[in-house]
């Protein structure tokens, strides 16, 4: 079912069905600027063009780019300097939501604590309840 939003773009008020984020004439526009953008990067030596010069160029902001790319309308394998900002650290990145090198640090991190978690266990395990008094002299 459909509910009433507010178009982050104009502010006007459209049916969200799930498909678009934005109301129809933004929808419009923005997909004017996609085949702007597009006919941009299909010329041979645009095609390493970086975010900056994408956007100096056809006038687009880089907050829509970094969307076409995260929803695979633009694809870096194409477009090798194209990508969108990683969740945690705001990285390039061009797959998933995290960078590369956040990836491995939140798999570094939850492998030190499924070690500390297996030490706890262990030494619960291993725990008999007996307890040694010291002798007061």
């Amino acid at each position: 079912m459909a509910e009433i939003k507010d178009c982050p773009s104009c502010g006007n008020f459209f049916n969200f069905t799930g498909i678009r984020d934005v109301c129809a004439n933004c929808a419009k526009d923005e997909e004017k600027q996609y085949e702007e953008v597009y006919r941009f990067l299909r010329r041979r030596e645009n095609r390493a063009a970086t975010i900056e010069r994408i956007v100096e160029v056809t006038g687009v902001t880089e907050t829509l780019l970094h969307k076409w790319v995260r929803k695979g309308r633009l694809q870096p394998a194409l477009f090798p300097n194209l990508g969108y900002p990683c969740d945690n650290c705001g990285k390039l990145t061009a797959k998933g939501k995290l960078c590369e090198t956040c990836t491995a640090e939140l798999k570094s991190e939850l492998r030190t604590f499924d070690a500390a978690q297996e030490f706890r266990e262990a030494v619960t395990k291993n725990d008999t309840g007996t307890y040694l008094a010291e002798k007061k002299v």
